[in-house]
């Protein structure tokens, strides 16, 4: 039974479009569309709306087939060292939430779909987001649908982002990815765009997704299915 592969890349910003674009062209080319991670505010007092070399390209992307993941909101304003949407109550991801919903879809990239900074999410932040119209998590250990209740378990294996970025861990990645290949089970891999930047953690990466689809994974994005009554109805 053929598995599924899913990738994923965030850090998308001015600094880092160029290698992005670069990655995104080499996956094009394996037919490997992408889930892209988008944050309206980083580090940096950087501001999303304020880039529209990026807000383009994340639209172009997003019409040739690849998925927008809401991955945060103010980064900046974040007071721990852990992830934004770490350890806030219901009502402080609420607001983050909405504001960060509001930006999306001014610029024309709203999402449905959710991913917290640092693959940690609180319990709050659960039970905010079908508040906000939100109907998938995309969780470290696995993808939940917010709407039908359920769960698909699968681990996100990453390089950056949370995740350790040694040529050691590059190399148990791959493996990893061959392996869950080769029962036929979902790859996720994760890149954050700095990362891409190092050619031994870019290649690990092509690496990894080369072994999925020789295993005959079906590459996929991120997405949430509605119920076929919906469907039939639209």
């Amino acid at each position: 039974m053929a598995g599924e592969l899913i990738v994923s890349i965030s850090g998308i910003r001015d600094r880092t479009l160029t290698e992005v674009d670069a990655f995104c062209g080499e996956l094009d080319a394996r037919g490997v569309p992408v889930s892209l991670m988008v944050a309206p505010r980083l580090k940096g007092d950087y501001r999303l709306e304020q880039d529209g070399s990026s807000v383009e390209w994340l639209g172009d992307r997003r019409n040739r087939g690849d998925a927008l993941v809401l991955h945060g909101f103010d980064e900046v304003a974040t007071k721990t060292r852990r992830g934004e949407f770490a350890v806030l109550p219901a009502h402080e991801a609420n607001l983050r939430l909405m504001g960060a919903d509001r930006v999306l879809e001014h610029l024309g990239l709203r999402t449905r779909l959710f991913a917290a900074p640092g693959w940690t999410v609180s319990q709050g932040t659960v039970a905010a987001l079908p508040r906000n119209g939100f109907r998938l998590l995309i969780g470290v250990a696995g993808i939940s649908d917010l709407i039908r209740d359920t769960t698909l378990r699968a681990r996100v294996l990453g390089i950056g982002e949370g995740f350790l970025t040694e040529p050691w861990w590059c190399r148990t990645l791959v493996l990893s990815a061959e392996r869950s290949a080769r029962r036929g089970g979902m790859v996720r891999l994760a890149v954050s765009a700095r990362q891409l930047r190092r050619t031994g953690t870019r290649q690990a990466i092509l690496d990894a997704i080369d072994l999925a689809l020789m295993h005959q994974c079906v590459p996929a994005v991120y997405r949430w299915t509605p119920y076929p009554a919906l469907t039939d109805a639209a």
